[in-house]
């Protein structure tokens, strides 16, 4: 299911949108390596993720407080990838965080 599976708000999300290069060597292993790396973080709620056939991706990670983003953007490995994604990866990128108050849906995958 591309659905992360979230308790009732409020949480956090941080919205993720990038368009990548032609040129991805490396960026695959370190995408699964973040994600398992994120997923074992405390307040770590879950993640959705897309990209299209020209490269523009969004990926949105939930998180139970502020501070636990904090600590994920602080982690020293999370720091060396997205140091890699402006140097290889990525010609652009933009990341917002927000607060989740209300949140509903239909279809496998919601409440």
């Amino acid at each position: 299911m591309r659905f992360a599976r979230l308790p009732e708000p409020p949480y956090w999300s941080v919205i993720f949108a990038s368009q990548s290069k032609a040129e991805d060597a490396g960026y695959v292993e370190t995408a699964k390596r973040m994600l398992a790396l994120a997923a074992a973080q405390p307040g770590f709620l879950g993640v959705e993720s897309t990209r299209d056939a020209e490269g523009f991706g969004i990926t949105v990670s939930y998180w139970d407080s502020l501070e636990a983003i904090d600590r994920w953007r602080r982690d020293v490995e999370h720091a060396a990838a997205r140091a890699m994604g402006r140097e290889r990866w990525y010609v652009a990128f933009s990341v917002r965080v927000a607060r989740v108050e209300r949140a509903y849906g239909f279809g496998p995958g919601h409440a």
